[in-house]
């Protein structure tokens, strides 16, 4: 970013500005992608809204496409319905067009020519020679529901089958890598061909079936809230712990420094997915499914004004096979309400999965890390029983339809509010009482004329005060006053 008007993000101009560079280069490019983000203020869509706009919005939604199908969507909304998120999505594709068009002129204009290139064939015969070292060996694999034992009978047969190949490969100069590569669209194609033909999952489940749920709070007794979240083979730990304002988190962004007080962190150890790995600082997952899962509650939580405590909530994926993010989104919500947070509902979270050949398509609720792998889409929805609160698609084919987005929405409310039933079982409000060892926070107001007194000389009044109680003392410029004990029993 070389230069920015505090109004405008940066974000849709630098997508457009992508898309038009690499237009421009003449490089295999399908088409130009354009981008827009949509807003929703008084029942009404607004394009490209400003930061000040955006305070009265209930929406902020990014969406990027071609000039054919969607592609991408990130919002975070007030709990929406179905039909508005859908209507924001359709409304934003629609108006990029124009954006499009001018890439489109701009490349013409320019006099840009496209490359002469074309992927490399296939070697048919060592495709054909896999199928049939192969044979029905991985349609077998696809029906172990657990999913290690899964991977280890597709390595066992992936093992035997470059052995058997061995001598061939030598003979005929096939690298060890193309075999790899042409195994991996074998196992690409095994699973969405069984799918599309039995509507069955590779787990048995059937299309809009969610995992089974378990749900417990209160199972870090020291922590502030905490919660246990289970769904199938992924599972989050998540615990909640309460700061006063002066805790909050100093952003130094682009366009200014501002105070974060909803601090959410979700951390991926290697351990979660059978692996051993090295523990390092975050890396692009943790912040893009931390950011995802904070969006989904944002829309419940109180402000600074009802509930003055710095939150600070901590997603630890001790098991993963998918929807990881989503995990934490109701793990997060439990771990809220057990802290005593007074968030407006439970929120629940689900992952959405496709897999469309031609014009046939099925939509999966609840997907696996297989079937995220393997299928054409990741679209994540978060929310209450109210409407949506986060959303987030990503697809891996040209794009989708508003037919497939009308339908996954659909699918994905019914499970939403199946989880939020099931987590009922374990809390449906947050409770009255902060923990124990949770900091209790007192605000009094004094007139600004009195603050210097309060202070004292070279702040003498004000130390000897908090040296006294142990307490934390905050004064605000209007005479607001806030008195922070450690623990509810010094307070």
């Amino acid at each position: 970013v070389m230069s920015l008007n505090p109004e405008i993000d940066g974000d849709i101009p630098a997508l457009i500005g992508a898309s038009a560079a690499v237009a421009l280069t003449g490089a295999p490019f399908n088409s130009p992608i354009g981008a827009a983000k949509v807003g929703y203020i008084n029942g009404e869509y607004v394009l490209n809204p400003t930061v000040s706009e955006l305070k009265d919005s209930k929406l902020e939604l990014v969406v990027a496409g071609t000039s054919n199908a969607v592609l991408m969507v990130e919002s975070e909304a007030a709990e929406l319905s179905e039909d508005v998120m859908l209507g924001a999505v359709m409304f934003g594709h629609r108006e990029m067009q124009k954006v499009i068009h001018i890439i489109n002129e701009l490349v013409t204009e320019a006099g840009t020519q496209s490359w002469n290139w074309s992927a490399p064939a296939k070697n048919d015969t060592l495709i054909s020679a896999l199928k049939e070292a192969v044979g029905t060996q991985l349609d077998s694999a696809f029906q172990v529901r657990d999913k290690l034992q899964r991977r280890d009978a597709i390595a066992a047969i992936k093992s035997d089958v470059m052995q058997g190949l061995a001598g061939r490969a030598e003979a005929d100069g096939w690298q060890g890598g193309e075999l790899s590569k042409e195994f991996g669209e074998l196992e690409y194609q095994t699973m969405r061909g069984s799918v599309l033909s039995t509507k069955v999952r590779i787990d048995g489940r059937a299309l809009d079936t969610v995992r089974p749920i378990s749900s417990k709070v209160s199972v870090l007794p020291r922590v502030h809230g905490s919660s246990l979240f289970t769904r199938g083979e992924t599972q989050a730990l998540v615990a909640v712990t309460l700061g006063t304002a002066r805790d909050g988190q100093v952003i130094d962004a682009v366009s200014g420094e501002y105070k974060d007080h909803f601090l959410f962190h979700y951390n991926f150890p290697p351990y979660s997915v059978g692996e051993a790995g090295r523990m390092m600082g975050p890396k692009r997952r943790e912040i893009g499914h931390g950011r995802l899962a904070k969006r989904g509650v944002l829309a419940v939580m109180p402000t600074m004004e009802a509930f003055p405590y710095t939150i600070r909530v901590v997603s630890e994926i001790t098991e993963s096979n998918g929807s990881s993010s989503m995990a934490s989104v109701c793990g997060s919500s439990l771990a809220l309400m057990d802290a005593g947070v007074p968030i407006t509902s439970p929120v629940a979270g689900i992952a959405m999965g496709l897999v469309k050949e031609g014009n046939d398509f099925v939509v999966l609720s609840d997907i696996l890390g297989d079937e995220d792998h393997l299928g054409d889409m990741d679209f994540k929805v978060a929310g209450t029983s109210n409407g949506i609160s986060a959303l987030q698609m990503d697809i891996k084919i040209e794009g989708i339809t508003e037919e497939i987005m009308k339908q996954a929405l659909s699918q994905a409310k019914a499970g939403r509010l199946h989880i939020l039933g099931e987590m009922a079982n374990a809390m449906n409000a947050p409770r009255q009482e902060l923990s124990e060892f949770a900091p209790r926070l007192i605000t009094i107001k004094i007139h600004p004329d009195k603050i210097r007194e309060v202070i004292g000389k070279g702040g003498s009044v004000i130390q000897a005060i908090t040296k006294e109680t142990g307490t934390q003392i905050d004064i605000q410029d209007d005479g607001t006053i806030t008195i922070a004990s450690v623990n509810g029993a010094a307070g």
